[in-house]
């Protein structure tokens, strides 16, 4: 019987697979249908599309040409998931808009110019024995020469180098192995000092060259003092790579214009694109960068430009370290192949591609067999003795990147449109697929690494033309996803790029990069240190000295504190403003109206921004970010007054209006609260004379202060009296408010005093108690909760004596908010305070210590 049992059940659940099937392909072949979709179609739209929530296998990051920037997306969606600020200022994310991003931007000044603007072109990713490692991205600033770093812990850019010799360069960044040197060759020939010499003079004082920027892995800086050029003839120096493998040490450039041609065509003289292409080849450099960097050490090796170290051409020569070999006419890419002994390069001019063999190349340089020399001296190898072979294969080949198989190598044809599969060991063509339209970059995965994925292909077209919808005369660009995981190439995907142009890209495996989703609390993002004004929830407060006003502050869901800040007319404002919340992705944004001011504070971020008041007025803050439910209440007032005017305020006009029984009430309401708030400071005084607070220097300053600020509070108190017993009600109310201002001032300095007094009277904190009050404080916690009083919340002082099982309840209560709402203690609390505690992501060993900091708190209950 069971047997038949388990055969029905067995028909039934075939049966409803089976109808299950045919509905989802009946509403498969129906989607087709309606949107007129092809099975290869349908096939390619399911090899890109990632469901919600699941991630890429690789992060691909491509230049932002002429915005500036870098653009991150991931593959194989597509999705665009950031642009990364670089050379020119973004306000989503403030950069260059806040003080720190823009001591990064300052770097990249050039001979006391502000320099707000970059054309990015080559990523590269930081290398380990050849293979991409995660750590740091490089991008060069063709339109002036400067070289950037950006930290994948944050995705930031964390320093600008400007080249101190060139005016613009396209062959960077590319690095060495290691990361020991970050390349960059120059593009267009120019005097390497800052002087005027005329074109006249362009073969005699012009030159090229390659800068090697020292990289430290560790710190994250480029060391400008322990880097060097190499000097190089006014060829116009292009792309660059360097050796890896039984390459390695040797780094190759090639150029254009060995003709040395200068233009003139508003002279009537043929224009550079005639005059740079008259000769059948051009030169690639070959050198030995292991060599040069000994060298460079050397003074007697190097002349001083500019402050930086110069190897001139005659002393590379001498020492056997540079060299030429003929190459395809006006040359574009250069690449090394996975294992480097082959160098291939393209020609835009020619329809072959030339595979060099680093084996050939080294036996003529070992056996001093050249052909000639250059004009400058520079030993030229013979071109049909380095070559491992040629391979036509169509108009205008640009660049290459490498495929996982053997041999395996992808090219872009910008003219035919095409990106080539073919072996170049064996010199044969695979496969050709059309792209749309005009092809400059590809980048295969990790293809210019020791350890190329294939899998997909990005093509980084240069026109769009009639891909996309139609938004005017300026089209997008259009990257196209490629598949090569089989034996043929299929076209995926078109990825609109409405921002800039991007030249190159850099791809990486997703599992390569471990970025950080919060900082530690108060870093500066730029430094990965501490910030100066780091401020934690509890310790905000705003200091004046002289003219300039230092602004404590901290965000965290759903208010900004201070939400008053009063300062005079051409006052200096630095603001530190740092993010508490520990929960990931809870950004928060500020900016001041009619300021110019925007600044993005990420979780744990301390931001400083820096400016002069010099508008009088009320000026709104706000979270530019949408945050919270409460989001639109998290602003405050930023006051500014003029202190050689006299204003008739609110005050004074609110109390003209009132009757005399309305003036009586009010002075009765002020003198209450001044007396209620008088109270808390005479206790503070009290707190503090029986602790001996004046034996403690730090704490005694804060209370000389309190003192001081006391001491103005009877003088407007006395005046307020004369007014009264004048009936002069209006003037009481006004005295009896400037009495309040130093009451609270006063108050200030004295719960701080106390603050500091108890850590130091209180007993000792045990480790864990210590790790527990930076967890609190760090947490965000001190943001609502203030021990000894209540505040934004409840007062949690006490709180491990207020439930059963206290500890367990804390503990599941800081781990997991939402499971106690519902209890009808906290429903009361929630109602009162009108706020629900946020999860702050603790882990379980911060709260096992947050509870050890509140058992510390209860056994100095007295002194709070």
């Amino acid at each position: 019987m069971k047997k038949y049992v388990w055969l029905l059940y067995s028909v039934i659940a075939v049966w409803l697979f089976l109808a299950q099937s045919t509905e989802a392909q009946s509403k498969f072949q129906d989607v087709m249908q309606q949107r007129g979709l092809s099975e290869q179609d349908a096939i390619a739209a399911l090899k890109v599309y990632q469901p919600s929530g699941k991630h890429d296998e690789y992060y691909v990051f491509a230049s932002g040409g002429q915005s500036g920037q870098v653009l991150v997306y991931g593959v194989p969606s597509m999705r665009i998931l950031k642009y990364i600020s670089v050379f020119t200022p973004e306000p989503w994310q403030g950069y260059g808009f806040d003080t720190d991003s823009k001591e990064i931007l300052r770097e990249g000044n050039i001979r006391g110019r502000e320099i707000n603007w970059g054309d990015t072109h080559h990523p590269a990713l930081s290398e380990t024995n050849g293979v991409y490692d995660g750590q740091y991205l490089f991008i060069n600033d063709k339109a002036n020469a400067r070289i950037a770093v950006i930290n994948l812990k944050y995705f930031e850019t964390s320093q600008i180098v400007v080249n101190p010799l060139f005016k613009s360069d396209h062959g960077g960044a590319f690095v060495t192995p290691n990361t020991e040197y970050i390349l960059e060759s120059c593009q267009y020939a120019a005097p390497l000092t800052n002087d005027y010499y005329p074109m006249e003079a362009y073969q005699d004082t012009y030159r090229g060259g390659v800068t090697f920027w020292k990289f430290n892995k560790e710190k994250g800086r480029i060391l400008p003092e322990q880097s060097f050029t190499l000097e190089l003839p006014p060829y116009m120096q292009d792309l660059t790579d360097a050796g890896k493998g039984i390459s390695e040490g040797w780094g190759f450039t090639n150029s254009y214009n060995s003709e040395l041609y200068t233009g003139g065509i508003e002279k009537g003289l043929p224009p550079f694109e005639a005059g740079c292409s008259r000769n059948d080849t051009d030169y690639l450099h070959v050198y030995n960068w292991k060599k040069l960097a000994e060298l460079a050490k050397d003074a007697k090796n190097v002349k001083i430009i500019n402050n930086h170290k110069v190897i001139p051409i005659d002393v590379a020569v001498k020492n056997n370290a540079l060299f030429l070999i003929p190459e395809n006419k006006s040359p574009h890419g250069v690449d090394v192949n996975p294992d480097g002994q082959y160098i291939i390069v393209s020609g835009k001019l020619d329809t072959h591609a030339s595979v060099y063999d680093f084996k050939k190349i080294l036996q003529q340089i070992d056996a001093k067999e050249f052909v000639g020399k250059d004009a400058y001296g520079i030993p030229i190898l013979d071109l049909k003795k380095s070559l491992h072979g040629q391979l036509e294969l169509g108009l205008g080949h640009l660049h290459n990147s490498f495929g996982k198989e053997d041999g395996i190598v992808y090219s872009s044809l910008y003219v035919d449109s095409q990106i080539v599969k073919w072996d170049y060991k064996n010199l044969k063509i695979y496969d050709r697929v059309n792209i749309h339209y005009n092809v400059g970059h590809l980048e295969a995965m990790e293809g210019k690494s020791a350890d190329p994925q294939g899998k997909y292909l990005i093509a980084l077209n240069k026109l769009a033309i009639d891909r996309f919808l139609p938004v005017g005369p300026l089209h997008p660009q259009n990257n196209q996803l490629i598949d090569i995981g089989d034996k043929k190439m299929e076209l995926l995907y078109d990825l609109p790029i409405p921002l800039g142009e991007p030249h190159q890209a850099a791809s990486i495996r997703a599992s390569k990069i471990h970025p950080e989703v919060r900082y530690p609390m108060g870093t500066n993002p730029k430094t990965n240190q501490p910030h100066i004004g780091k401020t934690l929830a509890g310790e905000e407060h705003i200091v004046r000295k002289g003219d300039h006003v230092y602004v404590y502050a901290t965000m965290v869901r759903s208010h900004i504190n201070p939400e008053h800040i009063t300062v005079n007319k051409g006052d200096k404002i630095t603001m530190y403003i740092t993010n508490v919340e520990r929960a990931e992705d809870e950004t928060h944004g500020f900016t001041i109206d009619h300021h110019d001011i925007h600044v993005s504070v990420e979780p744990g971020e301390t931001a400083q921004i820096d400016f002069v008041a010099d508008i009088e007025g009320v000026f709104p803050y706000y979270c530019t970010e949408f945050c919270s439910a409460l989001h639109l209440e998290m602003m405050g007032y930023f006051l500014v007054k003029d202190p050689k005017k006299e204003y008739d305020w609110s005050q004074k006009s609110k109390i003209k209006n009132l009757s005399p029984a309305e003036l009586q009430e009010e002075y009765q309401k002020i003198t209450a609260n001044n007396e209620a708030t008088q109270r808390v400071v005479d206790a503070l005084f009290a707190f503090l004379k029986e602790n001996q607070a004046s034996k403690y220097p730090t704490v005694n300053n804060l209370l000389e202060d309190a003192k001081d600020q006391y001491a103005k509070i009877l003088p407007e108190k006395e005046k307020a009296a004369k007014a009264f017993k004048e009936n002069n009600l209006e003037n009481a109310i006004l005295f009896e408010n400037m009495a309040w201002q130093y009451i609270i001032k006063t108050a200030d300095s004295a719960i701080r005093a106390k603050d500091l007094l108890v850590n130091t009277l209180a007993s000792p904190k045990s480790a864990a108690a210590k790790r527990g009050e930076g967890a609190f404080k760090e947490g965000g916690c001190s943001g609502c909760h203030v021990v000894g009083r209540v505040s934004s919340g409840p007062d949690v002082t006490g709180v491990l004596k207020r439930h059963k099982n206290a500890e367990q309840w804390v503990a599941e209560y800081v781990k997991n908010p939402e499971s106690k709402f519902q209890e009808p203690y906290m429903k009361k609390l929630i109602e009162f305070f009108n706020l629900k505690m946020p999860n702050q992501n603790m882990n379980d060993q911060e709260i096992k210590d947050i509870i050890e900091y509140f058992k510390w708190i209860d056994e100095n209950a007295d002194l709070f």
